[in-house]
């Protein structure tokens, strides 16, 4: 009966640990009173076990949160954003970056890697778990502290598999198992994502969408992506296909696309449409940096083909205005660089096809100067956010701690 009972009490306490903890993940910094009530406990229990969390290093106290409800300063209880790691990879079709963040979503270190878009699944995971092997080394990073990974894909994701939809059977990632692999090499609980909802989650915590909870984060690069943040939850459809924005069809009778569809938007606003409209005009090595280059210095032609992005995307997003309506549209990606000579179409696009209560959205920049990296600080923010049983994995790594 002794045994019993003092397994029921272990089980409670740690059952309580894990729950204010997951609070303070969620809702930090919190006055212990405060945490008391949202965890529906004593303040004497609440008192015990914040400072068997304070002894295991996974808890502290901060000033940040002001005074109390008696108007006196008091400390605010926060999760040490020392405790563990959070791990980010993103892959474009030409670029790997990896990305450790601190459980605050500080930047701890961060590294990326071109490669060739001919390049295999399984070489670019090779890429990107020496990028990591790199980045512990050089920080003395303890790997165990890393709680879960990230992960960046282009394309659809299976939401029930973890495997990257066939319907883009040319890129390199088609028919992957991703969870499955990017687990056993990393040997870390993983989430896959495509790329460009992590950027959206990159923008919505800490960019031009925090504290927006109705937000669309466009992507404008080689592909052309949505992300969507709804009721302030990530959004990712039925099946984990929400936001292949590229390939909304603009033109029934135009070229065909890999998708199997025609006159897809991706084949007439996405970076290799632009290079191949300019290259005439700028030369057959022309790279997007010279467009964005050529488009600040007042290149009408280039000025016109970026015009005409804004304008097309603009058409299409519209229609996503009238059945979403969110508060805020952000564009990012490398040719939302251009700027205003981009964007000014595009909202002038909104305001002509949306409806009007509707259309006057306000359409910003990307805030976040984060380049390729984008997609991995989502990613290491989208495991702190989402990752199940976080807070258990925290307690069971520091258990022995506090002894």
């Amino acid at each position: 009966m002794p045994r019993t009972s003092s397994g029921s009490l272990q089980s409670l306490r740690r059952a309580n640990q894990e729950r204010l903890l997951t609070l303070l993940l969620r809702k930090g910094p919190v006055h212990r009173a405060e945490l008391a009530r949202r965890a529906d406990l004593s303040r004497t229990t609440v008192s015990t076990i914040v400072a068997d969390l304070m002894a295991r290093g996974l808890v502290a106290e901060s000033a940040a949160a002001g005074p109390g409800t008696d108007g006196r300063a008091k400390e605010a209880l926060v999760v040490n954003p020392a405790a563990a790691v959070a791990l980010g990879m993103d892959f474009t079709f030409d670029h790997v970056w990896v990305h450790l963040s601190d459980l605050g979503h500080r930047e701890i270190a961060g590294a990326g890697q071109a490669v060739d878009t001919d390049l295999g699944w399984a070489e670019r995971i090779d890429v990107a778990a020496d990028l990591l092997d790199g980045l512990i080394a050089q920080h003395g990073l303890d790997r165990a502290r890393i709680v879960g990974a990230g992960i960046g894909l282009p394309g659809p994701i299976e939401r029930s598999t973890g495997i990257v939809s066939t319907s883009l059977p040319d890129q390199p990632w088609s028919h992957v198992h991703a969870a499955d692999e990017f687990a056993q090499r990393l040997g870390l609980p993983v989430a896959i994502e495509n790329n460009t909802r992590l950027e959206a989650v990159a923008e919505s915590y800490s960019g031009a969408g925090k504290g927006v909870r109705d937000l669309m984060y466009v992507g404008l690069s080689s592909g052309i992506a949505a992300g969507l943040i709804l009721d302030g939850r990530l959004y990712r459809g039925a099946v984990g296909a929400a936001g292949e924005l590229g390939h909304t069809s603009v033109n029934v009778d135009g070229p065909a696309c890999a998708c199997g569809n025609r006159g897809c938007l991706v084949l007439h606003a996405g970076i290799p449409a632009v290079l191949a409209a300019l290259r005439p005009h700028l030369g057959a090595k022309a790279s997007v940096e010279d467009v964005l280059a050529a488009a600040a210095a007042g290149d009408r032609a280039c000025e016109g083909v970026l015009a005409d992005v804004g304008q097309m995307t603009g058409r299409v997003l519209a229609s996503l205005c009238n059945l979403l309506n969110p508060e805020r549209i952000v564009v990012g990606g490398e040719l939302a660089r251009a700027g205003e000579v981009l964007l000014d179409p595009l909202r002038t696009a909104i305001r002509r096809y949306a409806l009007t209560l509707v259309r006057d959205v306000d359409v910003v920049p990307a805030a976040l100067d984060l380049g390729a990296r984008a997609g991995a600080v989502g990613g290491a923010a989208l495991i702190l956010r989402e990752r199940p049983g976080l807070a258990a994995a925290l307690v069971e790594m520091t258990d022995g701690a506090s002894a």
